[in-house]
């Protein structure tokens, strides 16, 4: 069951980067999908993959949200914090993880450090008034 949502996440992660839903790009994705190396050691769980494929159907609204959310109301202040990974988590879930925080427009992943477990997260938001 893993596998089958090992290649789904392999296929939707290609249909978010091409945004092209014909014959060929499905060939091309489910091919492509197939041929990267898999890492049979560490899979994770069925939950947490369910979790990480919703949070991929979530970050496609946001991303437009946060979008126009930039257009109409700038944001000026930056900011870097270091986000915890959770442990054990597999490969192909750190990389969903990374690929979601950089989708979205506000944010985007500087560095992962594998020793301690984080990502160093840049982020753009508005400056609060105090």
């Amino acid at each position: 069951m893993i596998g089958y949502l090992n290649l789904i996440l392999r296929l939707v992660i290609w249909f978010l980067l091409t945004a092209n839903l014909s014959v060929p790009n499905i060939i091309i994705g489910v091919t492509i999908a197939l041929l990267l190396p898999h890492s049979h050691k560490v899979r994770g769980s069925l939950t947490d993959w369910l979790r990480a494929l919703w949070g991929t159907i979530v970050a496609i609204p946001q991303a437009y949200m946060e979008a126009v959310e930039i257009i109409f109301r700038p944001h000026n202040f930056e900011e870097v914090t270091m986000e915890q990974v959770q442990p054990n988590r597999p490969p192909g879930l750190v990389f969903l993880d990374i690929f979601l925080i950089t989708f979205t427009p506000k944010s985007i992943v500087l560095k992962y450090h594998e020793e301690n477990g984080g990502y160093e997260v840049h982020w753009v938001r508005r400056r609060k008034k105090v």
